[in-house]
């Protein structure tokens, strides 16, 4: 077993909101009107006038509109969403925001109708100007116009990551993992979290667990993802201030492919680890897991990183009799403390009776080529009944909680059987 630092990370961008309240043009009323220059607002007329004539119905009035931001607002963050406060009934039908001397920003309604989002960060430092137009329940129309400038390019941010890119192809337990430094204040979380954006096609319930510290995030369903579904994810926290006076530094983005369903399944009773491909089972291999004074973890854990040969080098550890230096094959991440699948040749042996390693599950040259060739990131790994438990944030651990279990670390309320799109 080995140790790791994790790399460091990406992300950023709040909503502020301020409100100005607008009269829709649905809502003005017609002038008086005039009849041989006497008004018809006056009931008795004028000697030698005409008879005056009814008064015009005024037009049917439309939602009356609270915009935010509100018009000549300052220094706004450039996660700005573009919102309206609204009668009972009422909802937004379209948003256009302009930027001086520039062209239109695309942008999305989110599904609840409660702002317009931008696609992208906005540019610092820089006037736009929204439109937004929303329908009443009685089928009028109203629109509101508001201008604001955003703030300059802040000084102090926080680093993120995505571990998840464009592209690749990914194992069915593949989280959508964040990460972050420093972590997110808990107060912050919920503002956070309403900006990690996910979509999966063929669509699947999901939430976000956040790990204590809030170094890190992760997003999964209620079951591992469907073999083929398509994960689209936009963390956009990009100039998103925060209560520790950081604020988001760039926005993140991915799209990526769910492959096969393979899953390795490893009981400590019999030291076998069992092989599922789409369901079926493929192959029994002898293992040889971690000995009583160094255990490996059980849980549910992914493969998180693989290496076709690596050195192990554990002269740090502070017990001298688990200082080694050792080249290895055929290496798969299980943990971030240093517990991987890999190639033991000088344990084979013992596989399939004894436990005589640092907490890694290994198997025989052979095997571990054959797993090597098979896996992909994101692959499941099930250990059971070994003398610890892996330890939240230990990797990405997901999965090695229950989905009532995992739900209870979303910053926001998750809704039966999981959220839906976010936008």
């Amino acid at each position: 077993m080995t140790r790791f630092t994790r790399a460091g990370a990406v992300v950023g961008a709040l909503t502020l909101a301020a409100s100005l309240a607008l009269t829709g043009c649905g809502d003005e009323q017609k002038k008086p009107e005039f009849v041989g220059g006497t008004s018809s607002a006056d009931a008795g007329g004028t000697p030698g006038s005409s008879a005056p004539s009814a008064p015009t119905p005024s037009a049917p009035s439309g939602p009356t509109l609270t915009l935010s931001p509100a018009d000549g607002t300052k220094d706004r963050p450039v996660s700005t969403e573009i919102s309206a406060k609204l009668p009972d009934g009422g909802k937004v039908s379209a948003v256009t925001l302009t930027a001086d001397g520039g062209g239109s920003v695309e942008g999305k309604l989110r599904t609840d109708g409660s702002a317009w989002v931008p696609s992208a960060p906005l540019k610092f430092g820089t006037r736009y100007t929204a439109t937004l137009t929303a329908n009443g329940s009685d089928g009028t129309s109203s629109q509101g116009t508001s201008s604001f400038t955003t703030m300059a390019k802040p000084k102090s941010t926080i680093g993120s990551g995505l571990y998840l890119f464009d592209d690749k192809s990914y194992g069915v337990a593949m989280p959508v993992v964040t990460e972050f430094h420093p972590g997110i204040p808990k107060k912050d979380r919920a503002a956070v979290q309403k900006r990690m954006f996910v979509r999966t096609d063929p669509p699947q319930p999901g939430a976000w667990h956040w790990v204590d510290n809030g170094t890190q995030a992760y997003y999964r369903a209620p079951e591992y993802w469907k073999p083929g579904t398509t994960i689209t994810v936009r963390i956009a926290l990009a100039g998103m201030p925060l209560s520790n006076g950081k604020y988001g530094d760039i926005d993140r983005k991915a799209t990526a492919k769910i492959g096969r369903s393979f899953e390795m399944k490893v009981d400590n009773a019999n030291k076998k680890m069992t092989v599922y491909e789409n369901g079926a089972l493929v192959r029994t291999i002898p293992v040889s897991l971690g000995k009583k004074s160094t255990p490996s973890s059980s849980g549910t854990m992914v493969v998180m990183e693989k290496k076709e040969a690596t050195t192990f080098d554990t002269r740090d550890d502070p017990n001298p009799a688990n200082r080694y230096v050792t080249d290895i094959q055929f290496a798969q991440r299980l943990t971030w403390g240093g517990e991987y699948i890999h190639a033991a040749p000088w344990s084979e042996h013992v596989q399939g009776r004894q436990n005589v390693s640092h907490g890694c599950v290994n198997v025989s040259t052979a095997n571990a080529r054959w797993l090597f060739e098979k896996t992909r990131i994101g692959d499941p790994i099930t250990v059971k009944g070994t003398e610890r438990k892996i330890a939240a944030g230990n990797g990405w651990t997901a999965w090695s909680l229950s989905w009532s279990a995992f739900i209870k670390g979303s910053a926001l309320p998750v809704p039966s059987g999981g959220a839906g799109p976010a936008l």
